[in-house]
């Protein structure tokens, strides 16, 4: 789908791990801006037709060899840009300043003094706290820059080309230690590139269900609904647009959550009244992983079950062409190798390969989002709070999260486990505040004591962690009061549990899931 806006910013990627992060902030500001590797051609920036260019950071240094350049006409578009960190240090290269190692790497907070005359830094208090991350230094301007802010460390750490529209900054606006990164950018998109807030996700709605009509027209779709947000926003603009030439096709697999298929039935099929395919497929699954302990083994066989499953139920529909996915715009990005510093190359299939083997066209409505987006599309949709905001759930389901050899006994106990850890993170009010919360069954037992018995029962883990992609994450330090009352609720209402765990640890060097 083509973005019909006039105000859209331009990021080229050098291979920053906050790129994306720049982006979800332009969109945060209701700006709408794509991500594009540092090698564009010209004729496709000029295609795209941005309000501004922002040049990212990156890992390299711009003396080194081969160190990832922009053509220089790009300075000649009289678009105004914007250089952070490496991309200041590559707008002073390449426009005749000098670059070189500083004496003293600047990483961390630092004190930033800017110049409040200049239209960047327009409103900002007379001193600020900002992040830098880099080891290099500007030690000339290019003829015309003036040095519009310092740190004690770096002298020039913004500066600014007046008569060409051209800023740098040798710190991150982006990340949430820069105090005011956001009024940053948003001098740079309103008071700059003149741009107006033209990005809101009603808008969003309408553009995609027109284009999905003009893209389907009256042929036939289905979709693999899984209960998540993804995948169920997705099937909501496709019904929105093509009604009951859509089918969503909802595979229980036994390894679901308390209470999930009879959920996932009540919001599509009676309460959106969406046409959908119900496939009880519990036991199928439980016998292909009869004896299986190895996680990559537990995934790939869940996975190809879950191909063979969904093709199945596809061929029994006639005249399908199209194939709708979740597919979002990080995943957009991870799946093109930008051939330069960052080297990010993923393999993305939402439905692990099933457009090739079904040769279906694909409907990919979400491209151009993020998740934080994709849930605003959602309620814009009504769909209900618990799907909208619903924590992310492994694609192999509770099968990595039950470790050791997979029965239905250990499910059991587990569904129950995690339905009550989620009960009273909600009960607390932490629920939106946590990023994943689950519990998880470990293949041991331990020795206990319960009504004067001595009992030999299983353990169970409890994970809470915060992040914001789920690249990282850090545990969530959750009240006393909510672990006693999670553990006393786990081994009181739940036979087989004799003891409950907490898990204090980051990713990385741990995993946010166990398996």
């Amino acid at each position: 789908m083509t973005v019909p806006l006039t105000d859209k910013i331009l990021i080229l990627d050098f291979g920053s791990q906050y790129t994306q992060l720049i982006a979800r902030k332009i969109r945060e500001l209701r700006v709408y801006s794509e991500i594009m590797p540092f090698n564009v051609s010209l004729e496709n920036i000029k295609l795209f037709q941005p309000k501004g260019i922002i040049l990212s950071g990156g890992p390299s240094s711009v003396y080194d060899e081969g160190a990832p350049l922009i053509t220089s006409d790009i300075y000649r578009l009289n678009i105004p840009i914007l250089g952070i960190c490496y991309g200041m240090q590559l707008i002073a290269k390449q426009l005749g300043g000098k670059v070189s190692r500083a004496d003293k790497r600047e990483y961390g907070r630092a004190d930033f003094i800017p110049d409040t005359d200049n239209p960047l830094f327009k409103d900002m208090s007379k001193r600020s706290l900002v992040w830098m991350s880099h080891g290099d230094r500007i030690e000339k301007m290019p003829e015309g820059f003036v040095a519009i802010g310092s740190t004690e460390n770096t002298p020039i750490s913004a500066m600014a080309h007046p008569k060409l529209n051209i800023f740098a900054l040798q710190f991150h606006p982006e990340v949430a230690h820069t105090e005011e990164g956001l009024k940053i950018l948003s001098n740079f998109l309103f008071s700059i590139c003149k741009c107006n807030p033209t990005w809101k996700m009603s808008s969003f709605i309408t553009w995609s269900v027109d284009n999905i009509r003009k893209d389907v027209g009256n042929k036939k779709v289905i979709c693999a609904l899984s209960g998540g947000v993804d995948s169920s926003v997705t099937a909501l603009l496709v019904h929105k647009a093509i009604g009951d030439n859509l089918t969503c096709i909802f595979v229980d697999n036994g390894l679901l959550r308390k209470g999930e298929s009879e959920k996932v039935i009540d919001t599509f099929e009676r309460h959106f009244h969406i046409k959908l395919v119900f496939v009880d497929a519990r036991q199928r699954f439980l016998d292909r992983l009869s004896g299986v302990t190895d996680p990559e083994q537990k995934r790939k066989i869940i996975g190809n079950e879950f191909i063979s499953v969904f093709e199945e139920e596809a061929h029994k529909i006639e005249d399908v062409e199209f194939l709708a996915q979740g597919t979002l715009y990080p995943d957009v990005i991870e799946s093109v190798s930008f051939k330069g510093p960052s080297a990010v190359i993923k393999s993305h299939h939402n439905v692990g390969g099933l457009p090739e083997k079904m040769r279906l066209k694909l409907v990919e409505p979400l491209r151009e989002l993020f998740k934080d987006e994709v849930r605003a599309v959602g309620e814009e949709l009504g769909l209900p709070e618990e799907i909208c905001w619903r924590h992310p759930f492994p694609g192999p389901g509770l099968a990595i999260r039950c470790l050791g050899e997979i029965s239905q006994d250990k499910l059991n106990i587990l569904r129950e486990a995690d339905a009550i850890v989620l009960e009273e993170i909600k009960k607390a009010g932490l629920y939106r505040k946590i990023w994943q919360a689950f519990a998880v069954i470990l293949p041991v037992k331990t020795v206990g004591v319960m009504g004067d018995e001595r009992t030999y029962d299983y353990v169970v883990a409890v994970r809470a962690v915060t992040s914001v992609d789920g690249m990282t994450a850090d545990w969530v330090r959750l009240p006393y009061d909510v672990l006693g009352s999670i553990s006393n609720r786990i081994i009181n209402e739940i036979k087989g549990v004799n003891r409950v765990v907490f898990d204090i640890t980051s990713k990385p060097p741990g995993t946010i899931e166990w398996e």
